[in-house]
């Protein structure tokens, strides 16, 4: 690979938006032919697109491997280029066709579950009043799941965690607030009444948790160690929030949950859930707003995280700040 110092080098050469696109496909199908389909041409042209811009390069951008290819680094470079530019397109027009129509503009928004309670769904109602013509779809999901369809343009931006096989980098954003954790059980529960609960007690039922890898999981793992207590002997894994839920409602399990999650299930005279009395001190590591490293957000984007970040006194530069 030469002759590339040039800032306006690859477009000099030749590099046009369909080698661009091929190469964004080709980062997610790993397939000539599937590739190809995604982006509406035959294979054998696909072909010819992918040696064109192996000329422009200079330098391979694919290997076979077994009956796919591989992106070699310098492919997987432009193929992540290619990916974010063609991203920015797609958010241009969208903003361009909501200008044209005189709409304020749609909004795709991901959120762990206690910031989607706590934040996504008061700045909603806000801009409800404030802003109607702004329409939401709001994806509530572990972060691992919300980083990659933020980096994929399904997302606007994200509140969440971003995932440690993932490069920082990438992303642009603001640290908005640790997640402390409360124990729930089931209203009629012998712990829900009881004034105070030892760790013993709390050990002695079956837990409900996520399972040890996720940031739930850890943090409730790392603290009973720190404690000196033993982890839970029976304790059920799931991700799945509603099976949280229904377990909880139909057993004497225990389950930690997220601040904001337990206070919304487990307060108020008709709650399903009781809060236990015994803070272990549980905090899981703090959350951001997301969004992807050298995007714009469109002005409803804007005006919904402007919303998030006034309900915690950080209405300042709000995803300016590289993480």
């Amino acid at each position: 690979m030469s002759n590339l110092d040039r800032p306006d080098a690859l477009i000099h050469r030749g590099l046009k938006l369909a080698h661009l696109r091929l190469m964004a496909a080709l980062l997610q199908s790993g397939q000539i032919g599937l590739a190809a389909a995604t982006i509406g041409i035959a294979q054998p042209a696909a072909s010819r697109l992918l040696a064109e811009a192996e000329r422009i390069v200079g330098a391979p951008v694919h290997m076979r491997v077994g009956r796919g290819i591989a992106l070699t680094p310098v492919g997987a470079v432009l193929a992540r280029r290619a990916q974010r530019l063609l991203i920015e397109l797609q958010d241009a027009g969208r903003e361009m066709a909501e200008l044209s129509q005189g709409q304020i503009g749609q909004v795709a928004i991901g959120a762990v579950t206690a910031p989607a309670l706590d934040l996504v769904l008061p700045a909603l109602r806000s801009a409800r009043l404030s802003s109607p013509g702004i329409s939401a779809e709001v994806t509530v999901a572990p972060s691992d799941i919300l980083c990659a369809q933020l980096l994929a343009g399904r997302l606007d931006f994200a509140i969440a965690r971003i995932p440690a096989d993932l490069d920082p980098a990438q992303f642009t954003g603001r640290v908005i607030a640790p997640e402390p954790v409360l124990l729930v059980v089931r209203k009629g529960h012998r712990l829900a009444s009881a004034p105070i609960v030892s760790p013993a007690e709390l050990l002695e039922y079956d837990w409900v948790m996520p399972g040890g890898s996720s940031p739930l999981g850890l943090a409730v793992l790392a603290r009973l160690d720190r404690l000196g207590l033993p982890m839970p002997a029976r304790r059920l894994s799931t991700a799945s929030f509603l099976l949280t839920l229904a377990l909880l409602k139909q057993s004497n399990s225990v389950a930690p949950l997220a601040e904001a999650v337990a206070r919304q299930f487990a307060e108020g005279p008709n709650a399903p859930f009781a809060i236990v009395n015994c803070d272990l001190g549980i905090e899981v590591a703090p959350y951001s707003l997301l969004t992807r490293a050298g995007s714009t957000l469109t002005p409803a984007a804007t005006t919904l995280v402007n919303l998030m970040l006034q309900a915690v006194g950080q209405h300042d530069a709000a995803v300016q700040v590289a993480m």
